[in-house]
């Protein structure tokens, strides 16, 4: 993506003044935290940052649409952003979970780098294509991929750890291949009632995790 030079051409970081582009710096924080605690094998706190990114990611796009006086440029600088994020929050994020909850045995490179490769394959279609017919993702939106894995996560106390590392590993890898499939989604995070459900998500999964780790 080209952006138009100015006369005079902004600093880099003045783009951080802007409010989304400072909702998606947050929702990176919450990422880095969710690798933090998934690395430690704090697995609840990780999923509650993971699930928090998602709500920044949904924000910053909402705050954008509301602003005003926004140029062309802080929509491009902002949009390039949000794409780098992404593939640290719904592909480093989730890879790391499932290696060190694979004990970083060295077979759970395989189902990182999968997860990896299809997020940046995933974004640069993207990218260039946008949405189909304006209105659908093709290929599942890499930010389900977060609100699955703490979906999931949720009944890891069921299994043996052995058992779940392989539900874990094989949820990677099944995302992975829906993300580059040609399946049309909707775009969900442009909708205001979908944002209440995701709020309410975020909510319900925050309290969860968060009584586990009491």
């Amino acid at each position: 993506m080209t952006i138009k030079n100015d006369p005079v051409q902004p600093t880099i970081l003045s783009y951080v003044k802007d409010l989304p582009n400072l909702c998606s710096l947050a929702g990176l924080l919450c990422t880095l935290l969710a690798i933090y605690y998934a690395i430690l094998g704090v697995y609840s706190a990780a999923m509650i940052g993971m699930v928090w990114a998602v709500g920044f990611d949904w924000a910053d796009g909402l705050v954008a649409r509301k602003m005003k006086g926004r140029t062309g440029n802080d929509s491009a600088f902002g949009g390039q952003l949000d794409v780098l994020i992404d593939i640290v929050s719904y592909g480093v994020a989730p890879a790391v979970l499932v290696m060190s909850y694979g004990q970083f045995n060295p077979i759970y490179l395989i189902a990182a780098f999968i997860m990896v490769s299809a997020a940046a394959i995933r974004l640069s279609y993207f990218s260039l294509y946008g949405l189909a017919g304006g209105k659908k993702y093709t290929g599942l939106a890499l930010d389900n991929n977060s609100l699955i894995f703490v979906f999931v996560f949720a009944f890891e106390r069921a299994f043996q750890h052995a058992v779940f590392a392989v539900v874990l590993f094989m949820t990677g890898v099944i995302l992975a291949g829906l993300n580059v499939s040609q399946i049309k989604t909707p775009k969900l995070s442009g909708n205001p009632r979908h944002v209440y459900i995701l709020a309410g998500y975020t909510l319900v999964i925050s309290l969860f995790y968060g009584w586990q780790l009491l």
